[in-house]
């Protein structure tokens, strides 16, 4: 399986955007050329300390306690997850160490773990007062899921081709570094514009200003950082992760789809013909009337349903008796194009020449295996800026594609 080259993807990815990272902080003084926040300051408070390690456990899936937010209803005939469930039975090696899976459930912060092989769920744990029907937030497991949305929107003619500059859909933006920038180069994370991902919130940048405003006070619209942003590198040139391409992206289907909201696109294009078990939902930065979908990291859904879509994945964009999207999509979308360790696709990781990954903050992950046709789902809670458990589920993911459930 290459337990190094999946660690690599994971270590890119905490490198990317946790550099820095101070995630509890006080509240900025405010600024008088912005309205003034109409959330509460104790609400605020909240959000800011959200990813904190001592109450991420329960923050993560109660994301709608702490945000507006956006249903994306299910609809129709549930599709059924046969079960075959086996004990897991194996181990696995972590620095010169073998582990048990319940070792490693408590070793890496889990609140909910899904293996499936062939179709089938072998195992299913809920932790920590989590069930079946709790929805957890999926941080950056969004972008992949904004990127099926985007492959739905070409297959429809909405977007004409990747390669179409993303100014011709979103003429807001040509004043600023995505001006010349493609729709492929935007998925691949080459757009160019100077976003570091950077969250020292004691010394903000882009990023973490961008996150206060937009996210926790809700004074300005996320995307809307993309309409005079400065480019740093030539477009296609460089690649450097940026919610900001990805929240770019949401915009984009916001504006194709005809008038209608991003979480409606997303209901009736991907989680109705789905089959999903029940609505998911995005958190807002703003209030109704105003407020955009955060479709960079803000989606919420429950273990079962994000396994869907791992499944569909694994099945070429089938589900439910429907292609959501086409097999060419996902094959292309999961093909490493550069970027970084083994490489990144649209919006996906890919650890290897056969696997690929969703991967969110604070360990979140869609694991994707084609030749043992495994979906492995892990909703964690982990401590920012932690390294360990990073690496340790990565050499859990290699060795639950490995198992075969006796």
């Amino acid at each position: 399986m290459g337990f190094n080259q999946i660690r690599a993807a994971t270590l890119v990815l905490l490198t990317a955007v946790s550099a820095h990272m101070a995630w509890a902080y006080p509240a900025p003084p405010p600024d008088p050329s912005l309205p003034m926040s109409t959330v509460p300051p104790a609400v605020q408070d909240l959000r800011r300390k959200m990813n904190d390690a001592d109450v991420n456990a329960l923050t993560f899936r109660d994301m709608d306690q702490l945000f507006t937010t956006r249903t994306v209803a299910r609809s129709g005939a549930i599709w059924p997850l046969p079960q075959s469930h086996h004990p897991l039975d194996f181990t696995y090696s972590f620095q010169g160490q073998r582990y048990t899976p319940e070792q490693f459930l408590d070793r890496t912060y889990t609140n909910a773990l899904l293996v499936m092989k062939d179709g089938r769920v072998v195992t299913e744990i809920y932790r920590n007062n989590t069930t079946e029907q709790t929805r957890f937030m999926a941080w950056s497991m969004t972008k992949s899921i904004t990127s099926i949305l985007i492959g739905c929107a070409l297959q429809e003619r909405r977007i004409k081709s990747l390669d179409d500059r993303i100014t011709q859909y979103l003429p807001e933006l040509k004043d600023g570094g995505y001006e010349g920038v493609t729709i492929r180069q935007v998925l691949q994370m080459r757009s160019g514009v100077d976003y570091e991902e950077r969250y020292d919130f004691a010394n903000p940048g882009i990023a973490a200003r961008n996150h206060e405003l937009a996210l926790v006070e809700n004074v300005v619209r996320f995307a809307d950082a993309a309409r005079a942003i400065k480019r740093i590198h030539a477009p296609g040139e460089v690649w450097q992760y940026k919610t900001l391409d990805t929240a770019v992206l949401g915009w984009l289907l916001e504006r194709v789809s005809g008038g209608s909201t991003l979480a409606a696109y997303a209901a009736q294009r991907l989680w109705e013909p789905l089959g999903a078990e029940r609505d998911g939902f995005f958190i807002m930065d703003g209030p109704p009337g105003v407020g955009r979908e955060f479709n960079g990291a803000g989606f919420n859904a429950t273990l079962r349903d994000f396994a869907r879509i791992g499944q569909m994945m694994l099945q070429d964009g089938q589900a439910n008796g429907h292609q959501i999207v086409s097999p060419a999509w996902v094959q292309e979308s999961t093909k490493a194009t550069g970027g970084p360790g083994p490489g990144y696709g649209y919006q996906w990781w890919i650890p290897n020449d056969h696997a690929f990954q969703a991967i969110g903050l604070q360990g979140q992950y869609i694991f994707v295996d084609r030749p043992t046709r495994t979906v492995v789902v892990k909703l964690s809670y982990f401590p920012p800026e932690a390294q360990q458990p990073h690496d340790e589920t990565a050499a859990f993911m290699a060795a639950a594609a490995a198992w075969t459930p006796r």
